[in-house]
């Protein structure tokens, strides 16, 4: 392609009309459209995975409504760019004129100390706030900021919100339009894409680009399958990636390497992700999940370290977290493994689905009222503390679904102990 700006830029929707996807939010009489329609717009934060127009959103609010208009980034701001922003915007205040808006992007990434920086410009009106996230402001946004903003969630684009996409990048972009194209299948850029706009028209852009290679227009008509999107993608990662790997690779790889028992492979793997920039939270966060799936009941503790690491992160950041990350990197890598509490999990939810709402046994029943205490809500049940051991021989499970077992204990020295307590509780009861 001609253009050195990136198609992903190209495409931008300037209007309403031209937005695709969040039609929860912005389609029409939905609750956005209608703030943006009626000019008074509040300050407000959007919640939502990347590359599903949330940036997008906050410039063409500001263009409706013919605001000055601010962007910050946390990852590059500090307290200071945030001060002289609001002096700015107070600059830019006339009388009794709407508020100019402040767009931070990643705000989730902004400290405590710069996140409280921004209430009195909020609270006083000096800014209209617009925050962008994809976190969850619930954890990551303090509680007085919070307070004063409504928060909206935005959605992975929908296969049909992607097609749009891709056909109106070849039927508008000043590029495409007058390059001779036909995709005649779509589910290898529709998969790579994972509901991102961005990633989606990055993918056409390298292919394109890999296919005509900056010649000038071509008269050879190019028809793009799903086997040559992912030979140019596999060909040209270091193109598709500013990292030189796929995201998803590298933090597939760390956590098979975690699950395989391999801490130098992890933490080359954590090494990574660190220089190439990968936010330390999601790594973070992804330990917590690993050390539940997959250390699991094998060692309890594993699941306290990565709760602690995540907690650390948050509180420190880089350059220190790396060791914190390392640490627990190691610890879970090092420890026994157990998926028994996963797939206990997954095994109920499976039943709950087929099974539907079954009725609890009478004798688990709460009673607080006479009522029920006449219809034999909680009789008979076993206090499990009057008895020895605390064991009571039971059944606890609806009738329909009686001595169901979905936990099943694996072959480790911790679950084994389980095992071993619960069969010499039997013996006792039972004698064998």
């Amino acid at each position: 392609m001609r253009s050195n700006q990136p198609l992903a830029d190209r495409m931008r929707p300037k209007t309403l009309d031209d937005y695709i996807g969040q039609r929860h939010l912005v389609g029409q009489g939905a609750i956005l459209r209608k703030m943006i329609e009626s000019g008074a717009v509040s300050s407000f934060i959007l919640w939502g995975p990347p590359g599903v127009g949330k940036t997008t959103l906050a410039q063409i609010i500001a263009q409706k409504l013919n605001r000055p208009f601010y962007n910050l980034s946390a990852v590059n701001s500090g307290v200071k760019d945030i001060r002289e922003t609001i002096e700015s915007a107070k600059n830019n205040k006339f009388f009794n004129s709407p508020s100019p808006i402040l767009f931070i992007d990643e705000i989730h990434r902004f400290s405590k100390s710069q996140q409280d920086s921004l209430l009195g410009a909020v609270e006083q009106g000096i800014v209209t706030l617009i925050g962008a996230t994809t976190e969850n402001p619930s954890f990551e946004v303090i509680t007085p900021l919070l307070s004063r903003c409504q928060v909206y969630t935005l959605k992975s684009l929908d296969k049909d919100d992607l097609m749009l996409i891709l056909q109106r990048a070849l039927k508008t972009d000043f590029d495409l339009k007058n390059l001779p194209i036909e995709i005649k299948e779509y589910e290898s850029m529709l998969r790579l894409s994972g509901g991102d706009a961005r990633k989606l028209l990055n993918v056409l852009e390298l292919v394109v680009n890999t296919e005509f290679n900056g010649s000038e227009i071509p008269t050879e008509h190019i028809v793009i399958t799903n086997e040559m999107v992912v030979e140019r993608i596999q060909q040209n990662i270091a193109t598709y990636d500013k990292d030189g790997e796929m995201h998803y690779d590298i933090i597939s790889a760390f956590i098979k390497s975690i699950r395989g028992s391999d801490p130098n492979a992890a933490v080359y793997y954590l090494a990574r992700m660190i220089a190439g920039g990968e936010d330390p939270l999601f790594i973070a966060r992804r330990l917590v999940i690993l050390a539940a799936e997959d250390v699991g009941l094998a060692n309890a503790n594993a699941l306290l370290m990565a709760t602690s690491c995540f907690q650390s992160v948050h509180q420190i950041g880089m350059p220190e977290a790396r060791i914190v990350l390392s640490e627990t990197t190691i610890y879970l890598a090092n420890s026994p493994k157990s998926n028994s509490a996963y797939l206990a999990i997954d095994a109920a939810l499976e039943l709950v689905k087929t099974t539907g709402d079954l009725p609890v046994p009478l004798h688990l029943r709460n009673a607080p009222t006479k009522l029920m205490k006449e219809l034999g809500y909680g009789n008979d049940y076993k206090y499990a503390h009057s008895y020895s051991n605390n064991f009571v021989i039971d059944e606890f499970l609806p009738n329909q679904i009686a001595n169901t077992s979905f936990y099943i204990p694996q072959d480790n020295a911790r679950e084994k102990e389980f095992v071993v307590r619960l069969h010499n509780l039997w013996k006792g009861k039972y004698g064998y």
